[in-house]
């Protein structure tokens, strides 16, 4: 069998749909890379048979050569995502020397999807990545900045539901139907674009489309100089929001980067940011690079705080001190550009670890306030809400990140999964939990606290050993003193599930 265009693969719980570039589990999406995709989805389509390495590569690594143990890393996580299969054994067989073989039962589908989402009482857009019209791959970086941009722009109008860039971006260098990505997305309406930049000018199309008839309510074409990039992202975004709002309503100005090579860095930074310690070392040194060459942009200020917090400049996880350096540059993103929304609940985010609470909610209201379809802003305050004893509202929050973010970075699992073991919610948390593979070594605390309530013993004490073997410093009461945690209720709850899981004291 061979994969067709257009066609969806059943196997166990499971449905991959290679054109779009999703995989679900009991109809709920799972966070799954854009390599293990590709190798799933040439697996799938020809299963029983053997698929030599360098075709498995070459399909999740087109034109790039890159070493055997990239294969071997990617194959592993899928064995762990996709768990055993329906008779025990896996999903994957490894033929030794040779390569691997998808030994599951097949079902291939048509192309019916799962069920659309119901569109907002507000215009509704989602803004598909431009395409790269040049020769040159290096462009790669500069049409997806200008598709960040344009999100990020319409986000902040007031009146608009705007769909999240990593949601847009699973859709990348894919040819699929604009009325099945729009279901996909539950939107109404579709930008899509070409851009390239040559001799000192940049040329950029653009068309709205409304996805319900098919009509484009809006299309031009910019040949300017490439210094005016950022004046041609504002002309399109005012087009847009005078077709779909009636009016020109701009939203506040907001920090441009003056050195395009800064910007440049800086989006191929952000790409790199949740892949692994090594990547966002390197995305380290290029954030440090972009400030160098444009000290007042303000968004790299930002994602190099974000960067320092996480802990991976520093081995061992964030220290006392790359929290310290974290929470400045974020307050001085801030300064910069206190219109941008990313950058005022990033820093709501770090005060909130660092007990600044009363201020840490003055910013993240203002986050939303500048900013209401930004998604991540509502995942982060589902996360500061649930540990401050609001369970319900942390829900509340958490399921709208979702809705602007239907295809989420994976870290939202880990939210929504804390979220649902607050309110007691263990089997949701169960199921939640074991969709999130990027960031288990982190949530495995939470899978074996939700597996004990349950009354699950074994299964809790074997994520437990798991947990261990990527924090075995891990200790329930150093825990408990560095999350921000502000209900005595809620952290007495966690400890309870720790303790029951096993976790040490």
């Amino acid at each position: 069998m061979r994969c067709m265009q257009g066609s969806r693969f059943a196997f166990g719980p499971f449905v991959l749909d290679p054109g779009a570039g999703t995989l679900l589990r009991n109809d709920v999406p799972v966070a799954v890379g854009y390599r293990g995709l590709k190798l799933l989805a040439a697996l799938v389509g020809r299963p029983g048979e053997i698929l030599e390495k360098a075709e498995l590569m070459d399909a999740a690594w087109p034109g790039t050569a890159v070493e055997e143990g990239n294969l071997t890393v990617q194959i592993a996580q899928l064995r762990k995502l996709l768990g055993p299969a329906t008779d025990g054994g896996e999903w994957i067989s490894t033929v030794p020397r040779v390569g691997y073989r998808f030994t599951g039962v097949i079902e291939q589908l048509g192309g019916a999807k799962r069920k659309p989402l119901p569109l907002p009482g507000k215009p509704s857009i989602a803004v598909l990545p431009f395409v790269n019209i040049s020769n040159d791959p290096e462009q790669e970086s500069f049409t997806d900045g200008l598709t960040e941009d344009l999100i990020t722009d319409l986000s902040r109008v007031s009146g608009l539901f705007v769909i999240a860039r990593n949601s847009v971006f699973a859709y990348k260098g894919k040819a699929t139907d604009v009325r099945d990505i729009a279901q996909d997305l539950g939107v109404r309406y579709l930008l899509e674009g070409s851009a390239r930049h040559a001799a000192g000018r940049v040329r950029v199309n653009a068309q709205l489309v409304d996805a319900e008839s098919g009509d484009h309510l809006w299309a031009e074409r910019f040949d300017r100089s490439l210094e005016d990039v950022f004046a041609v992202q504002d002309e399109v975004t005012g087009k847009i929001v005078e077709a779909l709002l009636g009016r020109l309503r701009a939203p506040p100005p907001r920090n441009r980067p003056k050195n395009l090579e800064a910007y440049d860095l800086c989006v191929r930074a952000r790409k790199l940011m949740d892949d692994s310690p090594q990547t966002a070392q390197e995305a380290h040194l290029m954030l440090t690079r972009a400030i160098s060459l444009d000290p007042e942009y303000a968004e790299a200020y930002r994602w190099l705080a974000m960067n320092h917090w996480m802990g991976w400049v520093h081995s061992g996880g964030p220290t006392e001190t790359s929290r310290s350096v974290a929470l400045e540059l974020a307050r001085k993103a801030v300064a910069i550009d206190p219109n941008d929304a990313g950058c005022r609940w990033v820093l709501a985010y770090l005060l909130a670890y660092e007990r600044g609470f009363a201020e840490a909610d003055a910013e993240f209201a203002k986050a939303i306030e500048l900013d209401p379809n930004e998604a991540d802003a509502w995942a982060a305050l589902s996360d500061i809400a649930v540990l401050a004893g609001r369970v319900e509202e942390g829900l509340e929050h958490i399921r709208k990140a979702f809705r602007l973010n239907p295809f989420p970075a994976s870290w939202y699992y880990l939210t929504l999964g804390q979220a649902q073991y607050a309110a007691r919610e263990y089997e949701a948390a169960v199921d939640t939990l074991r969709r999130d593979e990027t960031y288990r070594t982190s949530s495995r605390r939470f899978l074996a606290a939700s597996l004990a309530q349950l009354g699950r013993h074994d299964e809790a004490r074997a994520e437990v050993e798991l947990f261990l073997v990527g924090n075995p410093h891990f200790t329930t009461r150093h825990w408990a003193t560095t999350e921000p945690f502000r209900d005595a209720a809620t952290l007495e709850h966690f400890v309870e599930g720790y303790r029951k899981a096993g976790l040490p004291e």
